[in-house]
């Protein structure tokens, strides 16, 4: 398990991977914020910060997480 983990950080924290996974947490995050966020980000109410955030990570996660599994899948069946 611990060599698992270890390999989907190795990929994650490529560059290609890293880079590619941030484009995709800003398109997707800001189009979650304007849903979720966007008569108080235009009306300059209160803002909810943590979910602001959060609509950012779990993009960034879910795309990172994917993309190392991708590479880990090509990795393995490129040896074989």
């Amino acid at each position: 398990m611990y060599q698992h983990t270890k390999t989907i950080l190795t990929h994650g924290f490529s560059q290609p991977i890293l880079s590619n996974s941030i484009k995709i947490a800003l398109v997707v995050g800001t189009i979650l914020n304007a849903i979720n966020q966007g008569e108080r980000i235009l009306a300059e109410s209160e803002i909810f910060w943590g979910s602001l955030f959060l609509n950012y990570l779990i993009p960034f996660c879910v795309s990172c997480y994917s993309a190392s599994r991708h590479a880990m899948h090509q990795v393995r069946h490129s040896i074989h």
